[in-house]
């Protein structure tokens, strides 16, 4: 949902890559969350973070606490961010109630992603 938001807000002046310490593929129901917002991620990939090892970043940006703690070591040049987002994966209910808890994650990532390219893309 963050690569999504990114890219959305950043209008082609970012180039923007997601990855995780583990591939899990793309979550039908963030897919699904993310469409009734206007965004669509039905082509994204899971990728690991390994494969983007020959790549410079500007700014790496960690979205849960797992993630921050594993994330593998960036040049020092890199600007590290993180921002721990719950999992609406492990959400448990009924099936509105995991999907208003991945309408409410990705409320708080469109916040967090419209606030970053705001701040660092378009200044």
């Amino acid at each position: 949902m963050a690569e999504g938001y990114l890219r959305h807000f950043a209008k082609g002046k970012a180039e923007v890559y997601s990855a995780g310490i583990e591939a899990h593929g793309v979550n039908p129901r963030a897919v699904a969350t993310m469409k009734e917002d206007g965004v669509d991620i039905s082509h994204h990939t899971s990728n690991k973070v390994s494969e983007y090892s020959n790549l410079n970043f500007d700014y790496v940006i960690t979205v849960c606490d797992n993630a921050k703690e594993n994330c593998p070591y960036f040049p020092a040049m890199v600007k590290t961010l993180h921002h721990n987002f719950p999992d609406p994966a492990k959400a448990r209910g009924s099936e509105t109630e995991i999907m208003n808890e991945f309408r409410r994650v990705r409320d708080q990532i469109k916040t967090f992603s419209k606030s970053f390219i705001e701040s660092v893309v378009n200044r």
